[in-house]
């Protein structure tokens, strides 16, 4: 994959729901990133999940949407459905797996917003949430949201959409039996070292340091 990054100016991905950290070291390692609000939605995918570890193992969150998963349509026009109060048990959850992390508090503020705030477009949720991470983490490439649906095909650009899924996200990620660049996680003495949960789990462990930690472990 590295070489692949190497010989590619633009990095070409989806939209995800607080995403994995396979998906934010992508960014660390590209100047030029595009997502696109134009390609059919795909279900069974993190635009409206992530991952997160408890004290039993891991933990699904998933953001409902009108018209169920399998509609056919565009991802800028699949609307959340608020008939569930999704948004209090998702905190709830975030606050129950990480309010013993060193730097849940120190994010807090700015996190609860996208738990207050009802979006009604799922698109432009993930959008404001990468943009908040983006500031959170540091990142300096540029990410920008394509407004012209051509623009998927561009030259130069290397597509890299749905790398990881649900169902596969954690695959290859020992190398040597061992797990490939761990950090501290809260129930790490419980389940073990879970890799490529969501980037919160990250951001809640290491703070300010993920920054730093993305640099240095590229994919």
């Amino acid at each position: 994959m590295a070489d692949n990054l190497q010989n590619k100016s633009i990095l070409l991905i989806e939209n995800q729901y607080f995403p994995c950290i396979n998906w934010i070291k992508l960014l660390f390692q590209q100047t030029h990133i595009q997502i696109t609000p134009f390609e059919q939605y795909r279900k069974m995918s993190f635009r409206n999940r992530c991952v997160v570890a408890g004290s039993n193992g891991l933990v699904s969150l998933s953001v409902p949407v009108e018209n169920g998963r399998n509609q056919r349509v565009p991802f800028k026009e699949v609307r959340i459905s608020y008939r569930e109060d999704w948004q209090t048990q998702h905190w709830r959850t975030l606050t129950a797996c990480y309010n013993k992390s060193a730097f849940f508090e120190f994010y807090r503020d700015g996190l609860e917003m996208f738990f207050l705030k009802k979006e009604k477009f799922l698109f432009d949720l993930d959008t404001n949430i990468i943009f908040w991470l983006k500031s959170a983490l540091r990142l300096n490439g540029s990410i920008a949201i394509l407004a012209d649906k051509k623009m998927d095909d561009a030259e130069g650009v290397l597509d890299l959409r749905d790398q990881w899924l649900p169902k596969n996200f954690q695959d290859g990620a020992h190398m040597g039996g061992e797990i490939a660049h761990p950090y501290f996680q809260v129930f790490e003495n419980r389940i073990g070292f879970q890799p490529n949960l969501s980037v919160l789990d990250l951001l809640f462990n290491e703070g300010p340091n993920a920054h730093a930690w993305l640099h240095t472990n590229n994919l």
